[in-house]
């Protein structure tokens, strides 16, 4: 019995042993094998990120279309074309510029007629006519000037909008302008000042960063979601359970320098939302107008307080629209 037992003790002892060098021969080869899967999926990884780098970065389509119908409204425009085209960083992060007949066309399809003064879904619907990211309006011309003390002089000015496309808000405007003796000379001088001074990098600046803080907004709105806020419409007016919010007391937006000094006249609305309490929340500008008059609106409207919207004699937050007419000041 003992040598039975011995023997059997012994046949077990081998098996384990053999049953743990197989224990071991799979756990090194599962081990290399996971080795080899993680070496190619990090392989995978990489080259995909090579060729991610590889690709060309997405474009970005600017329209600039006419600036008005004289002749220096159309050499402003390709002075300012060509500035674009020029600009190295711009053209290497995607920018190209999208053809200026086709450009025209669509936009006239649309019914644009060369205003400076657009509603944000107006300029939306001109953008997606034109198939583009951002377009370029403008107004230029060379016109006689006859101050009451002084000689005559001649006057070339260009001012230049950049509006984005996807949101329709004006993102750019600037209107540089050149006084000399002569039309011919001073139209030289404007059309001289577009190609040296810092158009096409305050240009592409503000492209690209619009580009930049579009796509945070849109992740932002992807995150936390806008509260749902009732707009004020005509019918609510009409009914007369609801009132509109009303400020505590109007206030006038300053005329802007720049403004009065290309005579503008405009109408600039702007979005604001009022909660239950009167105070202001969000304001959005719906119709811009450039020459500082969109800012002198918001500045002026951030001052504002509300006596809130009532619906059954409770308070509620209301979204409404406010309207600014610009008119030039008396001389």
């Amino acid at each position: 019995m003992r040598f039975i037992d011995c023997t059997t003790q012994r046949r077990r002892r081998r098996r384990l042993s053999v049953s743990l060098r197989l224990n071991q021969k799979v756990n090194r080869l599962f081990i290399s094998r996971t080795i080899k899967i993680s070496l190619v999926l990090c392989a995978c990884l990489w080259l995909s990120q090579i060729a991610i780098c590889a690709q060309p970065q997405s474009r970005v389509r600017v329209a600039v279309l006419n600036f008005g119908e004289s002749s220096t409204g159309g050499r402003a425009a390709e002075k300012v074309r060509h500035a674009l085209i020029t600009d190295k960083l711009a053209v290497q992060n995607g920018l190209v510029i999208v053809d200026q007949n086709l450009a025209t066309a669509a936009a006239r399809g649309n019914g644009f007629q060369g205003s400076l003064n657009l509603t944000t879904q107006e300029a939306r619907d001109i953008g997606a006519a034109i198939g583009c990211d951002f377009f370029i309006i403008g107004d230029a011309d060379t016109v006689q000037r006859s101050p009451s003390t002084g000689a005559d002089y001649f006057e070339s000015y260009a001012a230049v909008f950049i509006v984005s496309a996807r949101t329709g808000r004006l993102i750019y405007w600037e209107r540089p302008l050149e006084r000399r003796d002569t039309a011919e000379e001073a139209e030289k001088a404007l059309l001289t000042s577009l190609g040296l001074r810092d158009v096409s990098p305050g240009m592409r600046v503000a492209i690209f960063r619009a580009l930049e803080d579009e796509a945070a907004e849109r992740a932002t709105a992807v995150e936390t979601p806008a509260a749902a806020i009732e707009v004020m419409s005509d019918e609510d007016g009409a009914k007369s359970d609801t009132r509109a919010p009303r400020p505590y007391r109007r206030l006038k937006p300053p005329y802007p320098e720049a403004a009065a000094t290309a005579e503008v006249e405009a109408v600039v609305d702007v979005l604001v939302d009022i909660d239950a309490r009167g105070e202001i929340g969000r304001i959005e500008i719906a119709r811009w107008a450039g020459y500082g008059l969109d800012q002198s609106v918001l500045d002026t409207v951030r001052q504002m307080h509300f006596f809130p919207a009532m619906r059954d004699r409770v308070p509620i937050p209301m979204r409404v629209l406010l309207r600014y007419n610009f008119r030039k000041p008396p001389k």
